[in-house]
């Protein structure tokens, strides 16, 4: 996500519309509002959903019902880009309590993915930081943007999106020693409890055995802000925010040495050279909008719930415009994007319920909404 003080003196100027297809405006629904920053939203497996403030703060939200999960703010620095940015579920959270914060620590500024448990005794409740805790990750980071933040599981691995660190970010993205600017797949269970104290790397990373660091899955994102699983496909879906002129949207189906083409490529472009850059295996984004319509994507879901109006469209939005787009999960590399919704919210992030239904937060306002269709 990009500075918000400067993506919120951007937006006044975005005032442009996308000569493209018509789609249907998209309406949304306020769910619970009162939220301090709220950067995220998810659940744990049944109905409730988890909402994370970038202050350092999870909350349980049970119809209207707010419940303080968890509290770190201590422990973190806030705000820009910095924070509490991530939060997951094991997918056996119901009977092992497990699950990972990722977070910018506030006495270095140093990213840290930590496993905590949920109190054995109160559902909404998680264990505090003196009871249990388990550092999985810290990575350094040379500045205070670009941080990323995302995490989510599939087949019981952990995803975990970082940021190239910004600042003179060079070639950190593309560096294969470096876990910056990329996206990590580890499993980071300790079964019993006992040991190790770290992660373990699944053997099938498309990097194991080579010169790089083997918890890559993919390379080449300069600050990938909300990624997702297709649950009808598996796909991975990841926004990536851009540097002068693009933002945009990425589709892949596999982990085969992934490479989104920053700080090479700016969306479909060359950035760096700025003409003739080589594209050789490079995975280019499907989807992209030039700061002409925003300056700071936010990436979503592709609605997949049962009866959905929009189901198979992949909704994503505009930190700064505030700008909605739906397009198909089969949206064709390059194709236009269609007339977008004008929400008036600011965009900070999109989450799933456990029943598909997606919702959308409003850093400014503190408000979580459903995204109504979904």
């Amino acid at each position: 996500m990009r500075s918000l003080g400067m993506a919120i003196s951007l937006c006044c100027l975005l005032t442009a519309t996308i000569a493209a297809p018509a789609s249907a405006a998209v309406t949304l629904t306020q769910v619970a509002t009162g939220f301090d920053r709220p950067v995220y939203v998810t659940h744990a497996g049944d109905s409730r959903l988890f909402v994370v403030e970038q202050g350092g703060r999870i909350w349980v939200l049970s119809g209207t019902t707010k419940t303080l999960f968890l509290d770190v703010s201590n422990k973190v620095v806030c705000c820009g880009e910095q924070g509490l940015l991530g939060l997951a579920f094991h997918p056996s959270y119901a009977t092992n309590r497990r699950f990972y914060i990722n977070f910018t620590r506030k006495s270095d500024g140093a990213t840290l993915v930590m496993e905590m448990r949920r109190s054995a005794t109160d559902s909404n409740r998680a264990d505090p930081l003196a009871t249990y805790k388990r550092k999985l990750l810290v990575i350094k980071q040379p500045a205070a943007n670009h941080n990323g933040g995302w995490m989510a599981f599939k087949d019981n691995l952990l995803y975990i999106a970082t940021g190239d660190g910004g600042g003179a970010a060079g070639t950190r993205a593309q560096n294969k020693k470096n876990l910056l600017g990329k996206i990590l797949r580890i499993n980071p269970l300790d079964p019993d409890g006992s040991g190790p104290r770290t992660y373990s790397v699944p053997s099938d990373n498309p990097w194991v055995g080579t010169a790089a660091r083997s918890e890559m899955w993919a390379r080449g994102l300069r600050n990938p802000w909300r990624c997702s699983f297709d649950r009808g496909t598996g796909a991975l879906w990841c926004a990536d925010v851009g540097q002068q002129k693009w933002e945009e949207i990425n589709r892949s189906a596999t982990g085969k040495k992934l490479n989104y083409g920053w700080a090479v490529m700016e969306g479909r472009h060359c950035y760096n050279p700025s003409s003739g850059c080589d594209t050789t295996g490079k995975t280019l984004p499907i989807a992209e909008y030039s700061h002409d319509h925003g300056c700071s994507v936010t990436g979503g879901y592709v609605a997949r719930r049962s009866g959905a109006s929009l189901f198979g469209q992949y909704i994503f939005g505009d930190y700064c415009s505030g700008r909605l787009w739906t397009i198909g999960a089969n949206h064709g590399a390059g194709a236009a994007l269609p007339t977008p919704t004008l929400t008036g919210r600011r965009i900070s992030s999109f989450g799933e319920g456990n029943d598909g239904r997606i919702y959308l937060t409003d850093l400014s306002n503190g408000t979580v909404y459903y995204v109504n269709g979904t």
